[in-house]
């Protein structure tokens, strides 16, 4: 009995939805970048929007570059280290990362995952 009435009801909504539904939809307005002439007498029409100094350098050459972290690491000396690990949590406390320990048994600086940083094992002088 419930299922019947609830089917019942369920195709008397849609019914009465399709009827309320026209059949085209109204154009929505044009926005505001779309329009050609200007919306207010403080905004620029649309051929001077990109003009001025802000856009005037468009040569990528001319643009500052900034460099990349892997270049700003690269400028960071290697840290040499007495022990066999060394020990690193990207340094500056709470701003830092995770800490984590590197195997230097191998030759050769090891870099951390996280931040970059490179250490070495300082060379043993057996006498």
């Amino acid at each position: 009995m419930l299922r019947t009435t609830t089917k019942t009801l369920l195709s008397l909504g849609r019914r009465s939805l399709a009827s309320k539904v026209p059949a085209e939809l109204p154009k929505a307005p044009l926005q505001a970048a779309n329009h050609a002439e200007t919306w207010s007498s403080s905004q620029q029409p649309r051929s001077a929007a990109t003009s001025g100094p802000r856009f005037e350098q468009t040569a990528f050459e001319l643009q500052p570059q900034p460099l990349s972290a892997m270049a700003l690491i690269n400028d960071v000396p290697v840290k040499m280290v007495d022990g066999r690990r060394a020990v690193c949590d990207g340094g500056g406390g709470p701003l830092g990362h995770p800490k984590i320990y590197i195997n230097l048994d191998l030759p050769g600086p090891r870099p951390c995952g996280y931040c970059g940083l490179r250490f070495e094992q300082a060379p043993h002088h057996h006498h």
